[in-house]
């Protein structure tokens, strides 16, 4: 048949490739095969106490999707991708967003009709946002937030250059993926994670764990309430203005402004839709997953765009790059 049905085919087979990779990471099936460790399908089924038919599926699932490999003597083995993003405890490890996706975020998505009609989230109140001080969210939550965020704050560090940068705050930084990543990468660079008081606690053992206390300060406000420390000659906002409406980032960007010197610059890193709305399809896929978790969406670099000149600040560069949690940074100066 031309054109073929397969490519639908393919997009709705994505959720047996999510379940497959949800199950065996849940299962600890990556972090049981690290640093060279193997498996037979007889072994595998005796470990985890299942019978040999389900654990055949699961490692051949695994194994077509790039996530295992099959060597001559039967035996499965971690790919180099599932040694470095699927192994916990290792620094990019990447579990904690797969959790959040699988337990948080695909039930959900069996509402998904109800936010279109109802134009509303449905995984929590996001006015309360109650849900999140609930301990068992909260560690879902921020570990999920840190396996997403850590790689895309090296893949900044690895686009855009911030040797000029001595003193950086980092707008509702929590957890510390990025304000860590930063400063391992620049030594001479000094962060203040600004964020909400409960979020400042959750991160500052994460700080301490770095050794970066000394470079890594905690400022706890609400940036629609509160001022903006002072005294950073550039400002980060990393994933966080998609969580908003319209209205509510244009305030978020005026803050930012009042707390930047004349020439300080502020970095947007998000997801960004393209100015014609026809994609990236990760771009798009995660700003209508903002349908069942925010009032927001991800926006358009010409979007932001006015309303940092309505600000005060003027775009000076857009640089792109590949990351999980965002595909470029928007980079403004104030005026």
């Amino acid at each position: 048949m031309n054109p073929s049905p397969l490519p639908l085919m393919e997009i709705a087979s994505g959720v047996y490739a999510f379940k497959a990779l949800a199950l065996a990471t849940d299962l600890g099936v990556f972090t049981e095969l690290a640093d060279g460790g193997g498996t037979d399908t007889a072994a595998f089924a005796v470990r985890h106490g299942i019978a040999r038919r389900p654990a055949e599926l699961l490692l051949t699932a695994c194994t077509s999707l790039g996530l295992l490999r099959r060597d001559a003597d039967g035996r499965y083995r971690n790919t180099e991708l599932s040694e470095r993003f699927l192994v916990r405890g290792r620094p990019y490890y990447f579990g904690g967003w797969i959790a959040v996706v699988d337990r948080h975020e695909y039930p959900a998505y069996q509402r998904l009709a109800g936010s279109l009609r109802g134009n509303h989230p449905v995984t929590w109140d996001v006015e309360r946002q109650e849900s999140l001080f609930d301990p068992a969210v909260a560690d879902l939550f921020w570990e999920g937030m840190h396996s997403l965020a850590a790689p895309t704050a090296a893949a900044l560090a690895d686009a855009f250059d911030l040797t000029g940068v001595r003193r950086l705050l980092d707008v509702g930084g929590g957890g510390a993926a990025f304000a860590v990543e930063l400063c391992r990468r620049l030594p001479g660079l000094a962060v203040t994670i600004f964020d909400l008081p409960f979020v400042c606690d959750l991160t500052r053992e994460r700080v301490a764990s770095a050794g970066l206390t000394d470079r890594i300060a905690l400022a706890a406000g609400d940036f629609f309430a509160d001022p903006l420390p002072a005294g950073h000659d550039a400002l980060l906002l990393s994933n966080i203005l998609h969580d908003w409406g319209e209205a509510d980032v244009a305030r978020i960007l005026a803050a930012c402004a009042a707390a930047l010197p004349s020439g300080g610059r502020l970095l947007i890193c998000e997801a960004f839709v393209a100015d014609d709305k026809t994609g990236p399809p990760l771009a798009a896929l995660m700003s209508l997953n903002m349908l069942v978790e925010t009032w927001g969406r991800n926006y358009t670099a010409a979007e932001y765009g006015a309303w940092l000149d309505g600000a005060g600040l003027r775009v000076e560069a857009f640089v792109p790059f590949d990351a999980p949690g965002a595909n470029g940074v928007l980079v403004a100066r104030k005026r």
